[in-house]
């Protein structure tokens, strides 16, 4: 039997993770002609057509669908084992795009340090943030991000995970708002409100904390990000809750708003950093984990 082609290893890890010849191709810099012809050769090595169209699209094959995540473990081993190990990085000559994945909160926040950070011990290293719409760990599994930076949701038993710092809600209204004066729990759920909820949804833990007390509040506004909050509470009446980290990293930049601490109860939350193992022992990885972890502590 003829000794396999390793390097079809790559563009089938490639095909399974677009699912689609054209955005193989671009993932690999090559032509889609080029992709339909390995397309081929993968088909009669593994005697399965693998992507087979549907309408419009392409889909994947029960084998294929079985054997995706094999293969993607396969080619990180692999990357694995062809990479310095971390004592002999260079980091002055490490090339490499990061991808993360993140809210804008943590942009905002640490974002600038962080890309500072790493310029000044890796200065061809790219940090790329991408949003995140969602908790999931798809994207981790299947390799389009390297890290994923948030509160820790539905992921999986094989997700590693790092805790960076604890966070909080705090209040914010414009200066000299009247709520400012006297906080008081019946005061606060009297205001009108501006909520951030990717998903548009208006209620959560402040609003559990203040039916504890028997009140409710009154949620005018729903909006997509913290900082689209801030915006709405600088220039009009509503107040807006964001995490602490979200305005303590930040002070110059919002001294038209004023915080305060929420007059009820609410939980605290733990921001953490996650990855999949594939990555573990990745050199140039565990430099950013540390690097994040570092900067975030400061």
């Amino acid at each position: 039997m003829d000794e396999p082609d390793f390097n079809l290893l790559m563009a089938l890890d490639n095909l399974l993770a677009e699912e689609s010849v054209a955005g193989a191709a671009r993932r690999l810099g090559l032509s889609a002609s080029a992709m339909s012809r390995t397309l081929a050769r993968l088909r009669a090595v593994t005697g399965d057509p693998l992507l087979v169209r549907a309408g419009r699209v392409m889909v994947l094959t029960p084998y294929a669908q079985a054997i995706r995540e094999r293969t993607r473990q396969a080619v990180s081993e692999a990357q694995a084992i062809l990479r310095p190990a971390f004592s002999e990085i260079s980091l002055p000559t490490l090339e490499r795009t990061f991808m993360l994945r993140t809210n804008d909160g943590f942009v905002e926040a640490f974002g600038a340090r962080l890309i500072a950070a790493a310029a000044e011990l890796a200065p061809r290293v790219r940090l790329c943030f991408v949003p995140k719409p969602e908790k999931s760990a798809k994207p981790l599994r299947d390799g389009t991000v390297d890290l994923e930076i948030g509160v820790l949701g539905e992921t999986g038993p094989e997700i590693r995970l790092q805790g960076l710092f604890r966070d909080r809600f705090i209040g914010v209204v414009r200066k000299g708002h009247p709520l400012i004066k006297s906080v008081t729990p019946e005061g606060f759920a009297a205001a009108a409100h501006v909520v951030a909820s990717r998903r548009g949804i208006a209620s959560g833990p402040v609003d559990e904390a203040l039916a504890k007390l028997g009140l409710e509040r009154k949620v005018s506004a729903v909006v997509a990000s913290f900082q689209a909050a801030l915006a709405v509470a600088i220039s009009s009446d509503l107040v807006a809750q964001v995490p602490a980290s979200f305005i303590m990293h930040q002070p110059d930049r919002h001294a038209a708003l004023e915080a305060f601490e929420l007059p009820i109860s609410v939980e605290g939350f733990t921001v953490s950093q996650m990855w999949h193992p594939r990555s573990e022992a990745d050199s140039a990885h565990r430099w950013l984990r540390q690097l994040i972890n570092r900067v975030c502590r400061q």
